[in-house]
C-alpha cells in the first residue's frame, strides 16, 4: 500500500478564498482589456486593466482611469459585476445559487464559507447568507430608487436610473467607483454635489451600511424580537460611532479655514462634507472636495482612519474596528493594571488578543515597507505614497492624485496590496503555510524588562 505523501498540501478554506478572488481578478482583466470594454474602441493597457480588475474585485476604488470617460457600457458592467461579486463575496453568492438549485454543500465548502463571512461558527451559517444577500439586494434597491429619484432632475431619467443603480452598488460594497466623469469631467468624483444634504445623506447611509459588516445588521434587524445585541456588534457600533465623530470634528476643525476645501462651503455644508469624509475613509473611497488639497494634518489623519478600516464581515478593509478596539482595551488593561480586556462585562479571549495584534504588525509592515518601496519609483512626498499605500491595503479608495499618474511597476505593486488587504494577510499566510502541528511541550517562562 503506497505512503501518503506528507508534502501534499490540501486546499484549506484560507487557499479558497484566496485562489477564488484571484481566479476573478484574471476574468475581470480579460474583459477589461477587450476593445468592446473601452469607449473609444482601442484596447486598454493590460497592466491597466489588471490594476482596475484588482481594484473593483477588491472593493478598494482606486482608479489609474476614469471609469466614466474610459469604459463603455459593457466596460462599466464589468467593473460593477467584479465589485457587487467582490463586495458580497464570490463564495457566499456561490453558495446561494447552490441552494437555490437544492446543491448539498460539502463540509469543506462550510469551513469556507465561515471563514469568507468572518463568522465564529458554522451554526447558522446559511441562514446568514441568506439575510445577508436579501438585506444586501433591498438596501442596493432602495438606494437606487432614491439616487434615481434625485438624479432624474438633473439628466435624463434612463441614465438618472442607471447611475442610480450603479453608485448604489459600488457605495454600498464600499467600491468607491464613480461615474461622473462624464459628466464634470476625469477624476472629478462628486464634488459637483457638495451642497446636496440629500445625495451626501444616501451616500453617507450605504457606506455605513456597507462598512458595519451584516452580523451587525442581521443583529439589529432582530433586535425588536430578541432585546439583545451580541459583544460583536456592541464593540462595532460603538467603535464606528466614535470614529466617525472623532474623525468630523478633527476634519472640520483642520479645514475650516482652508478656502481650497471646507472654507468655500457654508457651515451646513462644511459640516456635512466633515461627516461625509469620515465616514467614507473608513473604506468608502468618494469625496465631495478634493482631499489633494486638504491641509497635511487632514490627510494624515485620513490615513489612521482608513488603516483602522471598517467592521469583519462588511464590504470594507483595514485592520479592522474591532482589532482597534482589542489594542485600545490592551493599552487601557495595562495602564489600569487589569489582567484581562473587558468589554461590555465579557472577557476577550488571550487568542483573539494575539490575533489582533499580529493583524496589526503585519498591516503596518506592510504598509511602510511597500510606501518605501514606491519612494523609489515615485518622486512624490513620502506622506502622498504613504497615503496611497494606506488606501489601497485599507481598500478604502481615496487618493492624492497620484494612482493615475503610477508607474508600471507601481500599478503591480498597489495591486497586490490590494489583493492582501482584501483577503487579509493573516489569510494569506495560512494560504502559503501548511498547517502547523501542535508542540507536544512548552518552554519554561522567561523574564524581560519592558519600558
Amino acid at each position: 500500500m503506497p505512503k501518503p505523501n506528507k508534502s501534499w498540501n490540501p486546499i484549506t478554506p484560507a487557499k479558497t478564498i484566496t485562489y477564488g478572488f484571484a481566479v476573478i481578478i484574471l476574468i475581470g482583466t480579460f474583459l477589461l482589456s477587450l476593445s468592446i470594454s473601452s469607449a473609444d474602441g482601442q484596447k486598454l493597457d493590460l497592466i491597466d486593466a489588471f490594476f482596475t480588475a484588482t481594484s473593483a474585485t477588491c472593493v478598494t476604488g482606486l482608479a489609474v482611469v476614469d471609469t466614466g470617460t474610459q469604459f463603455s457600457l459593457f466596460g462599466q458592467i464589468v467593473v460593477i459585476t467584479l465589485t457587487q461579486i467582490g463586495g458580497l463575496g464570490f463564495m457566499a453568492m456561490g453558495t446561494l445559487i447552490a441552494l437555490a438549485f437544492n446543491r448539498r454543500i460539502s463540509l469543506r465548502e462550510r469551513l469556507v464559507l465561515q471563514e469568507a463571512m468572518n463568522h465564529n461558527s458554522m451554526e447558522g451559517l446559511f441562514s446568514l447568507i441568506r439575510r445577508v444577500m436579501i438585506y444586501s439586494l433591498v438596501i442596493e434597491a432602495v438606494g437606487a430608487v432614491l439616487l434615481a429619484t434625485r438624479w432624474s432632475l438633473d439628466m435624463p431619467l434612463s441614465q438618472a436610473i442607471y447611475f442610480g443603480v450603479f453608485h448604489s452598488i459600488s457605495i454600498f460594497n464600499n467600491g468607491g467607483f464613480e461615474l461622473f466623469g462624464m459628466i464634470t469631467g476625469p477624476f472629478t468624483g462628486l464634488t459637483a454635489y457638495a451642497r446636496d444634504p440629500f445625495v451626501n445623506i444616501v451616500f453617507m447611509i450605504l457606506i455605513f451600511l456597507g462598512g458595519i459588516g451584516f452580523i451587525v445588521m442581521s443583529d439589529l434587524l432582530n433586535f425588536r424580537s430578541t432585546r439583545r445585541l451580541s459583544l460583536h456588534s456592541k464593540i462595532v457600533l460603538s467603535m464606528s460611532f466614535t470614529l466617525i465623530m472623532i474623525g468630523a470634528l478633527a476634519i472640520f476643525t483642520m479645514e475650516i479655514t482652508n478656502p481650497a476645501t471646507l472654507k468655500s462651503l457654508s457651515l451646513g455644508d462644511s459640516i456635512f462634507a466633515s461627516f461625509f469624509h469620515s465616514i467614507s475613509a473608513r473604506s468608502g473611497g468618494v469625496s465631495t472636495v478634493s482631499v489633494a488639497d486638504m491641509n497635511q494634518s487632514t490627510q494624515f489623519l485620513l490615513i489612521l482612519l482608513m488603516f483602522i478600516g471598517a467592521a469583519p464581515g462588511s464590504t470594507g478593509g483595514g485592520i479592522k474596528v474591532t482589532v482597534f478596539a482589542i489594542l485600545l482595551g490592551a493599552m487601557y488593561a495595562m495602564v489600569r493594571g487589569k489582567e484581562d480586556i473587558v468589554f461590555f462585562r465579557k472577557r476577550i479571549s488571550k487568542q483573539s488578543i494575539l490575533r489582533a495584534i499580529t493583524q496589526t504588525w503585519l498591516a503596518l509592515f506592510l504598509v511602510i515597507f511597500v510606501a518605501m518601496i514606491l519612494s523609489v519609483f515615485e518622486d512624490r512626498g513620502f506622506l502622498v505614497l504613504l497615503f496611497e499605500t494606506t488606501s489601497a491595503f485599507a481598500t478604502a479608495g481615496l487618493s492624492l492624485d497620484l494612482t493615475p499618474k503610477l508607474t508600471d511597476i507601481s500599478k503591480i505593486l498597489l495591486s497586490l496590496v490590494m489583493f492582501l488587504g482584501r483577503v487579509g494577510p493573516l489569510t494569506l499566510a495560512y494560504a502559503i503555510t501548511s498547517k502547523a502541528s501542535k508542540e507536544p511541550y512548552r518552554y519554561p517562562e522567561g523574564k524581560i524588562t519592558i519600558g
